[in-house]
């Protein structure tokens, strides 16, 4: 007889079917969070917990919120608190995937940037799980658009992000209009002071449970050079034609650092594009589904700005600037190198960075390994290109168009192969889709003037 392993799903109290369907989607084993985190939160603990993304830590809480849940009972029993809308919406298909297993959960998103009335509209209806960000939770709460008389769990995901961002007053009313005898997850990639002064507020005798954020040294080479303060752009444009990474995520301690590199990089002629906090949400969109969908090469952004991106298969993260918090530069780097790939991670640093250097030394616990600038020499030819472009097709979900409508209108109406198509994003109001770069003009103009579900359609191809 084989005992099953501590990581074993089987091992918690989960119904055969939502087991079943972790099978069915892959999940074999329990990550390090949630094997920590399920136990105590499946006996109904209040809990925080310390995980990075990309950890797992999203299915811990949504298995906990899906165990908590009664399907027939038709009002709000989770409410799930994000910083951005990106995060959101991952937070949302995630739950999605894993409510399968039971009969029509009704999950809603509530952010902001998207209009109140169809929102107000979808609650009309009833929802079981409700996903948002603080401000627009508020508004609905404010409207009376949004009970919390039936909440059983209340979820706080990357409550260190909202809390950088402004949100703790907030919170704290949310939470005040949660029942009293709710359970509490909280979820932060680092432990700031707000989290202990929020969970002392509003958690009874809650868990704590706290992953290592260590990354073996095998999946990320890390490297740093030192520069001086004028060399530093010059420096992410030497590493990027030296190391030719397919996509890279760079990250600027300010806003008009970023701006200044996006400028500096596509000067040179390089696909790289800003995220930062004043981008409008669709501006910010389209920025997200160029990079993800690989049609952007370098995306330079601020942390909080980038809090919640899960893009897979990242190349490499350059530090342009050091993070004075040496658990930031532990998250930073552990967006590249998931799921076994191997990672880059390429650092800058002044002299004056080196106290910042020396604390991510100690947190690591091993030295830094430094290289010479001058050891970068181009290893390609002509600027780095990305091998997609994104079409944007007006007209999404309010238009029922579905990526299966749009991946037919261009492989059986218009003859491209499957392999020539790439992600396709449905929005609300908006479709994306990546195509190779050498079809892309062609094929925005093959269905401009073609249909999609029997409709004519404007597309138009985004670039820099």
């Amino acid at each position: 007889m084989t005992t099953a392993s501590p990581t074993d799903f089987g091992t918690l109290p989960l119904s055969p079917a939502m087991l079943a369907n972790l099978a069915r989607l892959g999940y074999a084993s329990m990550t390090p969070i949630q094997a920590a985190a399920l136990p105590p939160a499946l006996l109904g603990k209040d809990l925080i917990a310390q995980a990075r993304t990309g950890s797992g830590k999203t299915a811990a809480f949504s298995l906990t919120l899906l165990a908590n849940l009664n399907p027939r009972r038709f009002a709000v029993q989770t409410l799930v608190l994000c910083p951005t809308r990106e995060l959101a919406d991952q937070v949302t298909t995630e739950i999605r995937r894993l409510a399968r297993a039971e009969d029509n959960i009704k999950v809603v998103t509530l952010c902001g940037g998207v209009p109140l009335r169809g929102q107000l509209a979808t609650l009309e209806h009833g929802a079981h799980i409700v996903v948002g960000t603080p401000g627009r939770i508020m508004d609905h709460l404010e409207r009376g658009s949004l009970q919390l008389d039936a909440l059983n769990t209340l979820v706080l995901d990357e409550a260190d992000r909202m809390l950088d961002m402004g949100f703790f007053d907030d919170i704290v009313t949310v939470a005040k209009q949660c029942p009293a005898t709710r359970q509490t997850l909280l979820f932060s990639a680092t432990y700031p002071e707000g989290i202990a002064s929020l969970s002392a507020r509003f958690m009874r005798e809650p868990v704590t449970v706290k992953v290592d954020a260590q990354h073996t040294g095998t999946q990320i080479e890390q490297r740093w050079y030192e520069v001086a303060e004028t060399q530093r752009l010059d420096a992410v444009s030497r590493l990027l034609h030296h190391f030719r990474p397919e996509s890279t995520l760079a990250f600027c301690n300010t806003k008009a650092q970023c701006r200044d590199l996006v400028a500096v990089l596509q000067a040179q002629g390089v696909s790289a594009l800003a995220l930062f906090g004043e981008l409008e949400q669709r501006e910010r969109d389209q920025v997200l589904v160029r990079f993800a969908n690989r049609s952007c090469s370098v995306l330079v952004a601020t942390d909080v700005a980038a809090r919640g991106l899960d893009i897979a298969s990242l190349a490499a993260v350059i530090n342009v600037d050091v993070t004075p918090d040496p658990e930031v530069h532990v998250h930073r780097i552990g967006r590249t190198g998931r799921a076994g790939e191997s990672g880059l991670a390429l650092n800058l640093a002044s002299l004056d960075e080196m106290g910042s250097v020396g604390k991510i030394e100690q947190l690591q616990g091993r030295e830094s390994a430094w290289h010479p600038l001058d050891e970068l020499a181009p290893t390609g030819s002509g600027p780095l290109v990305p091998p997609m472009v994104t079409l944007h097709i007006q007209g999404g979900r309010k238009e029922k168009i579905r990526p299966g409508d749009v991946l037919g209108a261009l492989t059986a109406d218009l003859g491209y192969t499957r392999e020539q198509v790439g992600k396709i994003n449905v929005n609300e109001w908006s479709t994306y889709v990546a195509v190779n770069r050498d079809i892309a003009q062609q094929a925005a103009s093959r269905l401009n003037a073609g249909r999609i579900k029997g409709k004519g359609v404007k597309v138009r191809v985004l670039e820099d």
